[in-house]
């Protein structure tokens, strides 16, 4: 649903210091003959009611989803074994390989490992909204990821908190069509010298891009996280929206891509799943493991993760 499209920006993000991970985007749910028919062009009422055709369109996505069995949100049961193998395979497609190839936009990735990218610092998560968001749906959300962060922080054992706007590295970002030039100018704020082609993905996303997420590293073409905008339509469902919030703020911490073989996860395009699962935690914490380091090629860290998961199936059951 939300999670096929990851391109590296470094080409597009010309002028900035960062090597930010790329967006998380995903093809259409359903056919393009569910999608609603464009709002007429120079109409000064278009983008509302694009906005209100959008609602319209991901309210039968997420129902046609539902009425398939999925979009689960029990986190995976007696159907979805899993085991230490499974979680080393999926962790090193998800952690170190790139769905598109970094710096190239939309090229295809290479299918090379790359490195380990993370947060080395505290990440401070403000959830931010758009005007046309009303009061009861922003104090929904806002506790959704304010929740959500303290999950994270206790899963991964890394500081991670809500905090204010002017204080975050972390900014979930929910907006509508009706707050596009809000979207831009807010996007603009955070990273100043962002480039207008980066700029421009906010500006015209295709309704097939649910949510996503960019990172920057705090230097120049590394793999530190320093910065994060996470964006999550205004128009969607409580669930989908729900689901875009556990996604893109887990994918914002480091887990940068897919795998269909990830099972039961959320980092799957098979939208089984639209919340974190017991799986997607234990690939979290083997991300935060400070066994594990910043910028560490798959080839080192393989065997640290080998040992990690041999402590894991050796423990107790508690």
């Amino acid at each position: 649903m939300r999670r096929a499209l990851f391109a590296a920006l470094c080409v597009v993000l010309a002028g900035c210091d960062a090597a930010p991970v790329p967006p998380v985007a995903a093809p259409p749910a359903r056919p393009d003959e569910l999608a609603p028919p464009p709002a007429p062009a120079g109409d000064p009422t278009a983008r509302a009611t694009e906005s209100r055709q959008l609602a319209a369109y991901y309210a039968r996505v997420q129902a046609d989803l539902l009425a398939q069995g999925l979009l689960r949100t029990d986190g995976g049961g007696p159907d979805t074994p899993y085991g230490s193998a499974d979680i080393l395979r999926n962790f090193e497609r998800i952690a170190f390989f790139d769905e598109y190839t970094r710096g190239a936009g939309l090229r295809p990735g290479r299918n090379v490992s790359g490195r380990l990218k993370r947060w080395p610092g505290p990440v401070r998560i403000a959830a931010e909204f758009g005007a046309s968001v009303p009061p009861a749906r922003r104090t929904r959300d806002a506790n959704a990821v304010r929740g959500y962060a303290a999950r994270l922080a206790q899963v991964t054992g890394h500081p991670i908190s809500v905090s204010s706007p002017r204080a975050a590295n972390f900014h979930v970002l929910f907006m509508g069509e009706d707050d596009r030039d809000e979207l831009l100018a807010r996007v603009r704020g955070i990273v100043p010298d962002i480039a207008p082609d980066a700029l421009a993905i906010f500006d015209d996303l295709p309704r097939s891009i649910h949510c996503l997420v960019l990172a920057f590293s705090g230097t120049s073409g590394g793999y530190d996280y320093a910065r994060a905008i996470a964006f999550i339509r205004a128009e969607h469902p409580d669930l989908m929206r729900l689901a875009c919030i556990h996604e893109e703020m887990a994918q914002g911490l480091g887990l940068a891509n897919d795998s269909p073989r990830a099972r039961p996860s959320i980092f799957n395009d098979d939208d089984e799943f639209a919340l974190l699962t017991t799986h997607d935690e234990e690939l979290l914490r083997l991300l935060y493991d400070p066994r594990l380091e910043i910028g560490m090629r798959l080839e080192e860290a393989r065997p640290i993760l080998r040992d990690i998961l041999e402590g894991r199936d050796a423990a107790p059951e508690s």
